[in-house]
């Protein structure tokens, strides 16, 4: 974010949540004459002034602080993008936001970060998502992760820890963490709380002490399955870090991207409630099914809601019609999947059991179809009573 950015974003005067999606990145369109923001897909941009830009880039490589003035390379950042960064900087209330090619992405140049200043050690809560706790269990960044759960995290930390990582509500169990109390115990240990369940809608994690915020965009950001983003929202200290990685390694994110997301952002409140009100009503429906054995539904609500099965979690999969079966989540549209077999899969099987990740748990990923005709699916899709127990 360059000095213009950050002075523009502190001098507005923070808004109701709905206003902020609407309206965040958007406040200078009315100003050029335009109504939808612009999409630039320059991957390069023209300069006469060679001193100029060879200034710019030396105060990028000491800082990470957006270049002054027009763009210099796509990979240094774009304007398209740099609207969807100020607008989830300010629905999370923080300072700044950097984007990513994925979830994934984000999280490896967090980690990159705090691996610079050689703070290779990571203290962990599971459950994470399958590919966030391969990640930090394979070591592929040179990192080491003490697994434990949130009472034990103040004990856990080392001199060379550099990050308490964490979901609330997690995935897929959907367990919940006092992020607040969790944030006291890190002491001066930045907290990434993953809040890609959540969203801004439901909780700020920057709010109860986190310092930094991610998101796998494509999720509910995006909200409707045709674009791919990660994003960290956090402090503008920590985010010129985050630029510098993201120049060097080129995790960028494709303006079209940006330009998608920037729309998700402005349904994103209408989207979440909706959903989340059919989700509230499934698990209600889904708790008083004998065949049924347990419902996680978080109490912060939202439209994610896990259940473990009497039956063949596989058969219920099978049986679906109207809910479709695929990974990801947080889509217009309900999907379902079966974590033990893939968002989980790359998790060890004991590890996966012990954070209560079990095989006959199924992940539901709510949309805004009529409550009614998914129940009648799930009704339909799940094992009768008697088959449910092994009468055949």
């Amino acid at each position: 974010m360059d000095s213009a950015r950050i002075a523009t974003v502190s001098r507005t005067p923070l808004r109701a949540l709905a206003t902020e999606a609407v309206h965040a990145g958007r406040d200078d369109l009315a100003r050029q004459g335009l109504h939808a923001p612009p999409i630039d897909l320059s991957t390069t941009y023209p300069s006469y002034d060679s001193r100029g830009e060879a200034a710019r880039i030396d105060a990028f490589a000491a800082t990470g602080a957006e270049p002054d003035g027009p763009p210099v390379y796509g990979r240094l950042g774009n304007p398209t993008v740099a609207r969807f960064e100020t607008a989830l900087a300010r629905l999370e209330r923080t300072e700044a936001a950097v984007a990513f090619a994925s979830g994934m992405a984000a999280l490896t140049a967090v980690l990159l970060v705090r691996a610079s200043l050689g703070l290779r050690h990571v203290v962990a809560v599971r459950p994470l998502y399958g590919c966030s706790d391969h990640l930090l269990t394979a070591g592929l960044l040179g990192t080491e992760v003490t697994w434990t759960n949130p009472a034990g995290v103040a004990d856990a930390l080392r001199p060379d820890t550099g990050l308490v990582l964490v979901e609330s509500p997690a995935n897929p169990t959907l367990a919940e963490i006092d992020l607040r109390a969790l944030a006291h115990s890190c002491g001066s240990v930045p907290l990434l709380a993953d809040n890609t369940f959540a969203t801004p809608v439901l909780q700020r994690p920057a709010e109860h002490g986190a310092r930094l915020v991610l998101h796998s965009a494509t999720k509910y950001l995006g909200g409707h399955g045709d674009v791919m983003a990660g994003v960290v929202a956090c402090d503008e200290e920590f985010a010129g870090h985050l630029r510098q990685v993201r120049f060097a390694t080129g995790g960028v994110l494709h303006p079209l991207a940006g330009y998608l997301l920037l729309r998700g952002l402005a349904t994103l409140p209408v989207r979440v409630r909706a959903a989340s009100a059919n989700a509230a009503e499934l698990a209600r429906r889904l708790a008083a099914d004998p065949r049924v054995t347990r419902v996680h539904y978080p109490r912060i609500g939202g439209a994610m809601v896990a259940f473990e099965v009497d039956g063949d979690p596989h058969g219920v999969i099978e049986r679906v019609r109207l809910i479709t079966p695929a990974v990801s989540l947080g889509s217009v549209d309900t999907l379902i999947q079966h974590p033990a077999s893939i968002s989980h899969r790359i998790v060890d099987a004991e590890d996966r059991r012990g954070a209560g990740v079990s095989d006959r748990l199924l992940r539901l990923s709510v949309g805004l179809e009529d409550v009614e005709d998914l129940w009648t699916d799930l009704d339909t899709a799940l094992e009768s009573p008697v088959r449910a127990a092994g009468l055949y």
